[in-house]
């Protein structure tokens, strides 16, 4: 390394989405006399999991998300992980506001918009659960505003374009709820980083980043150019790998003891896009339904208003699909690469209890346009196939962990990793990853950084007013939590 370009940076941040942007922003705030660097392979921001037709959840609250809240044995409905959620994007929506009120970053309608949450069930078994979903969750302050109907007719008032053309002897029900949003986190990144660079922040676009090493106490990140080849080498004391499927790799090249073990299962995707206006302008919710057997989270299916740079869309899906790639820009050899010997016990072991997931990804991959149409049609009966076109989502990377007996576990979520020391760290995983990203990287820095955190309190504490509390405990913080953000995101919340 010592005859390559060699700069100097605080902290490096690797990936230019929204785990590094909200990082970046973070730190701003914090640390405004850093020097930080941005690492993003691709020529723009925001391009890969954080675009919002790559992204499968967008404003993630568990208002709707039905395998937040897994049904056990005897019946009964745990709330515990949809709260947990919905109180990660309340922070997430409490910063955000603070970045508007301020002046940090711009106009909210250009990310955030108010779109009712619902979820969408039918047979008795499903009505059942449903109600006791809702029973187990409207007691929580946070969601003491959602709907319960088995009611066709509200229904209807709710989501019209589900219920015309269903016959009303069908047994169905539904739960509303307006707190919902719809986040564009594509757009949402790219102002972030405009924030962050505007006060000294570098973001280098087309700047893959090839290998982590240690030098010394610090880090030695060897970035090539994607226009000219040219390498070079920025050392930094600390680095955060939030480069989505690209995190595991880079993760193993800095040889960490902590990625011992680990490995990842990428999935892929697609959509159904309407292409017709009208039929868009008709409908504005999320609607969730649940997932079928052996399906990832990120395949549940919803019919969603989506806002996308700016415009108003329709969205159906998503069908999931395999590819060995760990990024949609990524390389076939992605997931072969990834196999090392300490994780290929892992990598194996979760084979035998996934047989679901595998059979459900070889029947989506043999679905035909017209059956994946068909799906559609349970959620909207009167839909007509020329109104939709279909779009390649994005590709995620779900985690395989070391569990206790040194076996491989499948999960689905995110993970933070972290060295001892504190110097390297990063997320894997996929959903919720986006719309809980600020209180992923709050843990972060406390891991990253325990001595600084006290410190920092007071300068948190205005950016997250809720830090280190539980908003579902306390009745009056959430509801104003939840007023107030509305108001300076310009959320309607009567």
């Amino acid at each position: 390394m010592a005859d390559l370009d060699v700069t100097r940076a605080d902290a490096v941040l690797i990936g230019g989405g929204i785990a590094s942007a909200t990082l970046a922003a973070m730190l701003t705030e914090l640390e405004p006399d850093w020097n930080i660097e941005v690492l993003e392979k691709l020529d723009g921001l925001g391009q890969e999991s954080s675009d919002g037709w790559n992204n499968a959840g967008t404003g993630h609250s568990a208002l709707c998300e039905l395998n937040y809240t897994p049904q056990d044995v005897d019946g009964s409905v745990s709330p515990a992980k949809a709260i947990s959620i919905n109180e990660q994007f309340q922070v997430s929506r409490q910063f955000w506001a603070h970045l508007v009120e301020t002046g940090r970053i711009g106009d909210p309608s250009t990310f955030i918009h108010a779109v009712p949450h619902m979820s969408f069930v039918h047979g008795m078994e499903n009505v059942d659960y449903l109600r006791r979903r809702h029973e187990a969750l409207s007691t929580h302050p946070l969601f003491d505003r959602m709907d319960f109907t088995t009611e066709h007719r509200r229904l209807s008032e709710w989501a019209p374009l589900v219920t015309e053309g269903r016959p009303v002897t069908e047994t169905v029900a539904a739960t509303y709820s307006p707190d919902g949003t719809d986040v564009d986190f594509g757009t949402l990144t790219t102002q972030l980083l405009d924030y962050a660079g505007s006060h000294g922040t570098t973001v280098s676009t087309g700047s893959e980043v090839i290998d982590l090493r240690r030098m010394g106490t610090d880090w030695g990140v060897m970035v090539r150019s994607t226009a000219d080849d040219s390498i070079r080498v920025v050392r930094a004391p600390m680095v955060f790998v939030g480069a989505g499927g690209a995190a595991l790799p880079l993760l193993q090249k800095s040889g960490i003891d902590e990625i011992r073990g680990f490995g990842g299962f990428p999935i892929s995707g697609q959509w159904l896009r309407c292409t017709d206006p009208s039929v868009i302008a008709r409908h504005d919710a999320k609607v969730y339904g649940k997932a079928a057997v052996g399906a990832p989270p990120m395949s549940v299916p919803h019919l969603d208003t989506r806002y996308v740079d700016g415009q108003r869309s329709l969205m159906f899906g998503p069908y999931a699909g395999w590819s060995p790639k760990f990024l949609k820009s990524g390389s076939y050899m992605d997931l072969f690469e990834s196999i090392k010997p300490s994780n290929i016990t892992q990598m194996m072991a979760v084979a035998p209890p996934n047989l679901d997931l595998m059979v459900y990804l070889g029947s989506q991959l043999a679905a035909t346009r017209h059956q994946r149409f068909d799906a559609l049609l349970e959620y909207m009966p009167d839909a007509r196939e020329a109104d939709w076109e279909e779009v390649t989502a994005g590709q995620r990377v779900q985690v395989i962990a070391p569990d206790a007996s040194k076996h491989g576990v499948l999960q689905f979520g995110t993970q933070l990793i972290s060295a001892a020391d504190g110097s390297i760290g990063g997320m894997l995983g996929a959903s919720p990853g986006a719309s809980t990203a600020t209180s992923i990287m709050l843990n972060l820095l406390g891991k990253m950084f325990p001595e600084r955190i006290e410190q920092w309190r007071p300068t948190i504490t205005k950016m997250v007013p809720s830090w280190g509390t539980h908003l579902a405990e306390d009745a009056d913080a959430a509801h104003r939590s939840l007023q107030a953000t509305a108001a300076s995101l310009g959320l309607e919340h009567p």
